[in-house]
């Protein structure tokens, strides 16, 4: 009942080409593995970069990128595929900007050993992606990828700083919520990580943040970039007193990695000293205009 899960802060970088970039990946792969990693998660619009691949004058116009950025998906997505399936690892790659029927959403694409296997699109956008580049707000589905151990979902930045998604995911059997972000300062990578600590209190589960960090000048959508990497659980029995296993240092590059105890977690909620998991489906939260699907994905 145990998996080991690495989270990337993850730098903007330049690539000379394609084939640059999937060498590049491939390393970063190979490093968790090599530490024995079974789940990597990518952060939020960390495949901005290869916005590198453009012209000036496309790289220059924030919403033309955006949309270029489809030409480059089924790239994207293969390439994470077939790492998945080399080295036998779970992959949250880097959220990607998707074009559906004139909107674009951004979307956490799932790779396992089996291929692409699912996908997050982010529910709630923030001022900066509705009024500057024109992400849309996606069809409310959530995705719960199952696992002999429990399973997770991923919440997506600014999702993770709501309830709703985070509820109905546990519920629906998650112990592991993934929270892929990008935020450029101090005070965007903490409302992320103090809703990531709400989320774990309040589900008593695992939650792991991955960010972007460093600058990228050449950039317009994502040239700033503040984060760092965590873990964190509910504060109770046979767990973190803070309810912080592990914090990355600030703006450092590479690979956060931990073994997660998911009994842990069936205990807490089962015989803890508070019972916030339980007491949590008492409460009905839903979205007034749609209501929410669900669906199951086995890794």
């Amino acid at each position: 009942m145990t998996a080991k899960v690495a989270s990337a802060q993850y730098p903007i970088t330049t690539h000379k080409s394609l084939d640059h970039w999937r060498i590049y990946t491939e390393q970063w792969v190979a490093k968790a593995v090599r530490q024995d990693a079974e789940i990597l998660l990518f952060p939020e619009y960390g495949s901005m970069e290869l916005v590198s691949l453009f012209s000036e004058e496309i790289r220059a116009d924030i919403r033309w990128q955006v949309k270029e950025m489809d030409s480059l998906k089924n790239d994207f997505c293969e390439t994470f595929a077939q790492l998945a399936r080399k080295y036998a690892v779970t992959i949250i790659a880097p959220s990607f900007p998707v074009l559906e029927d004139e909107k674009i959403f951004n979307r956490a694409f799932v790779f396992s050993k089996k291929g692409l296997i699912g996908y997050q699109d982010k529910f709630f956008m923030t001022r900066f992606e509705n009024e500057e580049w024109g992400i849309h707000s996606a069809p409310k589905k959530l995705t719960f990828f199952e696992a002999e151990w429990g399973g997770f979902g991923i919440q997506i930045c600014y999702d993770v700083e709501f309830p709703i998604g985070s509820q109905l995911l546990n519920k629906a059997g998650a112990n592991l919520i993934l929270s892929p972000s990008c935020t450029e300062t101090i005070r965007g990578a903490t409302r992320v990580h103090v809703g990531a600590r709400a989320r774990a209190l309040e589900n008593q589960c695992y939650v792991a943040v991955s960010q972007t960090i460093g600058n990228a000048a050449w950039s317009p959508a994502v040239d700033i970039n503040y984060g760092f990497g965590a873990f964190y659980t509910t504060p109770d029995k046979n767990l973190p007193e803070e309810g912080i296993i592990s914090i990355s240092e600030t703006q450092k590059e590479g690979w956060l990695i931990e073994m997660l105890d998911f009994e842990k977690i069936n205990q807490v909620r089962a015989d803890g000293q508070v019972f916030n998991y339980n007491d949590l489906q008492k409460l009905s939260t839903q979205l007034l205009e749609e209501e929410i699907e669900i669906s199951k994905v086995k890794i």
